[in-house]
Order: C-alpha cells, then structure tokens, then sequence
C-alpha cells in the first residue's frame, strides 16, 4: 500500500513540476497578451488570468511581480502610479512598442510549435 502511494505522489510531483516548467517557459508571453489589450494593476492582472483561463492559471505575487519586473527592465512594459478618485493609488502596466513586436515573435513561435506538437500527438489518418 505504502508504494502505491509512493507511486501515486511521484506522479503528481512530476506533473506539477512538468506544468510549472510549462508556465514559467510561458509567463512572459501571457503578461505581455494580457496587457496589450488594456493596461492592468497587478491584483488585476492575476484574477484576468484566472479568469480567462477557467482557473487554470492561479498567479501568485511571488510569480507576478518580479516577472513584471523583469518585462519592465526589458522595456517591454512600462509601469506608471495613477492616483485612483478615492485617493490610492495604483501602478498600472502598459505593454511598450518593443513589448508589441515581442509578443507578435512569441505566439507566432508558439503557433509554430504547438502546430508541430499537435502534428504528432494527434496524426491524421493517412
């Protein structure tokens, strides 16, 4: 019974690991997708993602923010505080021309790859 449950959480971790490494390959391509159709706060961000992604996406801060970090350093993203009416204020994200022709790069080689991945695992009776 004891490796049964070995077995069962080995799975699991490799499936965890394995969708994770998925992610993080992909996390920039998402951010900058999301962005470039209205600028976003961060807590905003991450429930849109949740949300078109049916909960399948579930950011945390700690994924969030150092990869909008990381977009910004690139000049990809241009963070900017906007003072809301209630007084608080609020750092917006808006996607840069740079971060346009990269995002434009990434789903065509996304496209491209999951073309040929979907080439294999589903072939068409010859």
């Amino acid at each position: 019974m004891l490796d049964q449950c070995r077995v069962v959480i080995e799975k699991e971790v490799t499936k965890m690991n394995y969708e994770r490494e998925l992610l993080k390959g992909n996390t920039d391509a998402l951010l900058l997708c999301l962005i470039s159709h209205t600028p976003m706060y961060g807590y905003h961000i991450i429930k849109e993602i949740e949300r078109k992604s049916n909960g399948y996406f579930q950011f945390k801060e700690g994924t969030l923010y150092p990869a909008l970090h990381r977009l910004e350093r690139a000049g990809l993203v241009r963070g900017e505080w906007q003072v809301l009416p209630n007084g608080q204020e609020r750092r917006y994200y808006f996607i840069t021309e740079k971060g346009k022709q990269v995002l434009a790069e990434r789903l065509t080689t996304w496209q491209n790859f999951s073309s040929a991945v979907n080439s294999i695992i589903k072939p068409t009776s010859a």
